[in-house]
């Protein structure tokens, strides 16, 4: 049987390709690699539970460090794998290290890359995610943009058309999958007594946030008038990055910000689903929130999800308080009422198939 390996290395990424995974078993053996880059492998089983994914097949623990420490250990482990399993394509997602670095092992090695999640761009060059998603684009075989705005993008630059596939975002897959499991299962409203469209929920993590004290600052400043004109208590499962920089600056926390522990896939969904407004930097929650049809207000200056500012679900805030105020009452005093542009749902079975036809 023709063989797939599929790296990933993040939270996002593992949602992202679990449907991927499943619908790839019809055409390949799939083997997949963990590297290890933003949480340990042990506070990742979880999701491979919940989504009753096969286990990795590889773990590299990697951890954290700086992007030449991470991408250096995972090209080296990475490409010892390939060399021993010598599959007919490696899969990656997305923008992350993981990603780049498989696409290198995978491209140095003459082997078939197909990127899942192909032509985003912020056109914002200082961001690390940018250049990896840039660069993994232009050595893979198989681009699988999510919209037909990737593609234009993907086109531009110079990309052969027969490379491109548009299939839809993989995320749709993973949340009318899951959101129904959700439904029944999670318990995370209960647990934290929250009332539903009676809470904000926060998400914050890109360093050039909360890496900079000044723009941390800031952001809390703006969340706590936000909880001072809205009432309504703002949960923040925190990062682990988050939470060391927060330490580092001295900086408290503004009342009204519940700060807890990371949750699973399955809670966040909850959390998600049942929000009054999400405040977020990730690209992926951007996606979340527009599917959800939960107003979102990305504190950022930039987005490579242009298809939420489109339809109207999403706002660029920035990161100046008084800002993040104002894009809170403009999201919160609008009816979201448009079609989700980010597919039907069937984006992985798109993939598996075009990759299952397409090679030897």
């Amino acid at each position: 049987m023709k063989k797939a390996v599929i790296v990933m290395g993040t939270r996002p990424e593992i949602i992202k390709l679990s449907p991927v995974v499943d619908t790839l078993g019809a055409y390949f053996d799939t083997i997949i690699v963990h590297t290890g880059q933003h949480y340990s492998y042990n506070l990742d089983k979880i999701f491979f539970e919940e989504f009753e994914l096969p286990q990795p097949d590889y773990n590299l623990d990697v951890g954290s460090g700086s992007h030449a420490q991470e991408v250096g250990k995972m090209l080296m482990g990475i490409e010892k794998i390939l060399k021993t399993e010598c599959p007919n394509v490696v899969l990656v997602q997305g923008d992350t290290n993981s990603t780049l670095a498989g696409a290198l092992a995978a491209s140095k090695l003459g082997m078939n890359i197909g990127h899942v999640e192909a032509g985003l761009r912020s056109y914002d060059r200082r961001m690390p995610e940018e250049i990896n998603r840039v660069i993994t684009d232009h050595i893979s075989d198989f681009l699988f943009a999510p919209t037909e705005l990737q593609k234009k993008i993907l086109l531009k630059e110079g990309i052969p058309k027969e490379k491109i596939y548009m299939t839809g975002n993989t995320i749709v897959d993973a949340i009318f999958k899951n959101l129904k499991i959700s439904n029944k299962k999670s318990r995370i409203l209960e647990t934290l007594s929250l009332k539903r469209q009676n809470y904000f929920l926060l998400t914050l993590h890109r360093p050039e946030n909360v890496d900079v004290k000044n723009k941390l600052e800031r952001i809390l400043k703006g969340l706590s008038s936000v909880k001072d004109n809205y009432r309504s208590p703002i949960i923040f499962p925190i990062h682990p990055r988050t939470r060391k920089m927060r330490e580092k600056f001295s900086l408290e926390y503004p009342k009204g910000i519940e700060v807890i522990e990371p949750v699973s896939f399955l809670d966040f969904l909850q959390l998600e689903a049942n929000a009054r407004l999400i405040f977020t930097d990730s690209g992926g929650i951007q996606e979340e929130s527009c599917i959800l049809k939960i107003p979102c207000v990305t504190l950022r200056e930039n987005t490579e999800r242009p298809e939420t500012l489109n339809v109207g679900s999403n706002i660029l805030a920035g990161t100046k308080p008084e800002k993040i105020l104002s894009s809170t009452s403009e999201m919160l005093s609008k009816p979201l009422q448009y079609e989700n542009p980010f597919g039907d749902g069937k984006a992985s079975e798109r993939i598996a198939r075009i990759c299952g036809e397409n090679l030897e």
